[in-house]
């Protein structure tokens, strides 16, 4: 059965998305859209706090080209006015409201950043100061009366705040306001945010319902686990993968991080199958991952230099130039030479260096067995075989040995 286009839509749009609120209403902007042939705004807002952006940003910048991709309307809104306030979200203290010379530094490197993802042509740009900094103050004072200090303090870093007795400032109230004014001045119809953002992203939909506009989708996506699994991504955290790193220190960084946190990843920074993905060998999937991403921002030159030197400085590592056994593989050796695959404990017997498969198998579960760099250990576990792919194999801690199938 053909699938729909607005099928076809929701698909992508919800792809690896924590919550939409409301998805019927999303439904309905998208089956309007394809009616009156009219693209949805669709509205993501940056603070400019730092001069550089990391892969973590990237999770809502790779929404928008999903987006974009389907035909809307992207506004890549940089929050040059609401970064002098400073986003009180997860934060248990005041933060340092930047000068409007640092933020407008800081907004300078986003541009030229985002376009390596989405589309100059068809993204529009927009600061909040343009409507903000020429506001009468009777505009602002009629949007603060709006919400009450008490809707302010069911926002949970508010509250703990308040309870923990630590000092609100007043212009920190002011922060969800405008970032939900934004929203009635754009008239957007979607806007994205990660999970932390939710109660502003709410204050849009209040706003525009008081200033007589259909509310607008929100659709929060999740904060990206940076490559110690663990935190999200954070220069406090020592764990980013910035947009600006050298090709070669992006590719490694991508190499060392885990399997469970590389389909995280494929699911969040690209568009790729997962189930083919799922299919793959996990150290040639994180290749191909760290390949993709190095392209994306540094080009194909970067990509390329970038796989050659981690192959180069990496897999090689303390491998010999002479291995204890080098095995091409027959097309007989495989059960099904049209799909070349074999499994581990049977490559560890055929390389002679393992005297059984009990052997084999205890030391795979004792991560004792690398492939590729990639200690192993999953004694269920298979190798598929490509034309002209090598697997070096380190067997425990002195034997080496080189798989490939004959004839490459």
């Amino acid at each position: 059965m053909a699938i729909s286009e607005l099928e076809r839509q929701l698909d992508l749009i919800l792809r690896g998305t924590v919550e939409v609120l409301q998805l019927d209403e999303l439904k309905a902007k998208l089956a309007e859209s394809l009616r009156e042939q009219r693209p949805l705004k669709i509205k993501a807002g940056f603070d400019p706090t730092a001069p550089d952006l990391h892969l973590g940003h990237t999770v809502l910048i790779q929404k928008l080209k999903h987006f974009q991709d389907l035909g809307h309307q992207v506004i890549f809104l940089i929050g040059d006015f609401t970064g002098m306030i400073g986003d009180p979200s997860g934060v248990s203290e005041t933060r340092r409201a930047l000068t409007k010379e640092q933020v407008l530094a800081n907004a300078k490197t986003y541009e030229q950043q985002i376009f390596k993802s989405l589309n100059p042509e068809k993204t529009r740009i927009e600061f909040n100061s343009r409507w903000m900094s020429a506001m009468p103050t009777e505009t602002m004072v009629e949007i603060c009366s709006h919400y009450s200090v008490a809707r302010m303090l069911e926002r949970d870093d508010f509250s703990k705040r308040y309870r923990d007795q630590k000092p609100i400032s007043i212009h920190e109230f002011l922060y969800p306001l405008v970032q939900g004014y934004d929203s009635v001045a754009l008239e957007a119809d979607v806007e994205l945010g990660g999970t932390d953002q939710k109660f502003n992203l709410l204050v849009g939909r209040d706003l525009q319902r008081d200033y007589g506009q259909k509310p607008q989708v929100v659709l929060t996506m999740p904060l990206l686990e940076g490559t110690d699994g663990v935190r999200k991504m954070s220069k406090s955290f020592g764990n980013v993968i910035a947009l600006e790193d050298p090709p070669a220190d992006m590719f490694g960084k991508l190499m060392s991080i885990s399997d469970d946190l590389m389909m995280r990843y494929y699911e969040l920074l690209t568009v790729s199958n997962l189930e083919d993905v799922k299919q793959q060998h996990p150290m040639e999937a994180k290749k191909i991952l760290a390949e993709q991403l190095v392209r994306q921002y540094h080009g194909d030159a970067g990509a390329e230099e970038s796989k050659a030197d981690f192959q180069q400085r990496f897999q090689r590592r303390d491998f010999p130039d002479e291995p204890d056994a080098h095995i091409r593989l027959k097309p007989t050796d495989f059960m099904d030479p049209k799909d070349p695959s074999l499994s581990l404990v049977d490559i560890l017997i055929k390389t002679g260096l393992v005297p059984s498969k009990g052997e084999a198998r205890r030391l795979i579960s004792q991560k004792a067995i690398q492939v590729d760099g990639e200690k192993m250990d999953d004694i269920n576990g298979v190798l598929n075989f490509k034309p002209e792919q090598k697997f070096s194999m380190k067997i425990g801690k002195r034997k080496f040995a080189i798989i490939e199938m004959a004839g490459h």
